[in-house]
């Protein structure tokens, strides 16, 4: 499960979306996640779904690696399914005790799963697409006009970009850590909750101490090529809008205003659900 994680991680390509304005796609990104949280109807989702498909297959990322960033938040999607389908009000199709089934129960449990699928595999192809470097100086870009207002722009977009980097890292020395307990006799798979618990008291100790070193030769390394925050910084990779990025933006603005126009208009075959 931990090797499952892709969060952070970046696949180097040649891709219209990987050549796109690191700008671009973090307002594009947020842009789909708003769409995804105003639909209200099956249409909706199919275009928000198919709008996906479609930034992926131009991406050339694997189906695999969309799979792999599902997996995780498995439990989630079920658990939230299971809490929606029992537990909205509405007409009943059956009754067994407390649990009731609804037209509405089933809906909104379907459409939770879609939004949280969609809002995973959506976010995760701005990582996929985007290099560290990149995002980061997004980022800061975006945020500059806080600067007149002594907002730290630069600190904070490098320590996000920092973050992301490195969750990769710590997710593989995480699954080193396991498998050397796991070698020495260390079970974490049985017992009740409170003895799982302790049992990842090895584990949680030489990550913390990995981390911490981590962070100090990272230190240590940017102080010995002089950094000294964002002041009289230049950069070797200029960010210019192209064709590219006025298309994708254009395609979006279409998606949202059609997701939009589509809850404006009632649909007699969703009055079941209502």
């Amino acid at each position: 499960m931990i090797k499952d994680i892709t969060i952070g991680q970046y696949f180097p390509g040649h891709s219209a979306i990987h050549r796109m304005d690191p700008r671009v796609k973090l307002i594009l990104t947020i842009a789909f996640i708003v769409m995804l949280f105003v639909v209200r109807n099956p249409i909706g989702f199919i275009l928000c779904g198919g709008f996906l498909a479609m930034c992926y297959a131009v991406s050339r990322i694997p189906l695999k690696m969309i799979l792999r960033s599902l997996k995780p938040i498995l439990p989630i999607i079920i658990f939230t399914g299971v809490l929606n389908l029992f537990f909205i009000d509405g007409e009943p199709i059956f009754e067994l005790g407390w649990l009731k089934l609804t037209w509405q129960g089933i809906y909104t449990s379907v459409a939770m799963a879609l939004r949280i699928v969609l809002l995973i595999a959506g976010s995760s192809l701005l990582t996929y697409t985007t290099s560290p470097i990149a995002l980061t100086d997004a980022i800061e870009r975006l945020l500059s006009p806080l600067k007149k207002l002594h907002f730290p722009a630069h600190e904070l977009a490098m320590m996000m970009s920092i973050a992301l980097r490195f969750i990769p890292t710590l997710i593989e020395e995480t699954d080193k850590i396991m498998s050397a307990q796991k070698a020495r006799g260390a079970d974490m798979e049985s017992g009740s909750l409170v003895q799982r618990a302790k049992a990842l008291i090895p584990i949680m100790i030489p990550l913390f101490i990995s981390a911490f070193r981590r962070a100090e030769e990272l230190a240590l390394a940017m102080e010995c090529r002089c950094y000294r925050g964002g002041e009289g910084r230049t950069r070797m990779k200029q960010l210019k809008l192209s064709g590219v990025d006025f298309a994708a933006m254009g395609i979006t603005a279409v998606g949202i205003a059609l997701v939009i126009v589509l809850n404006m208009i009632p649909m007699g075959f969703m009055e079941r659900f209502i």
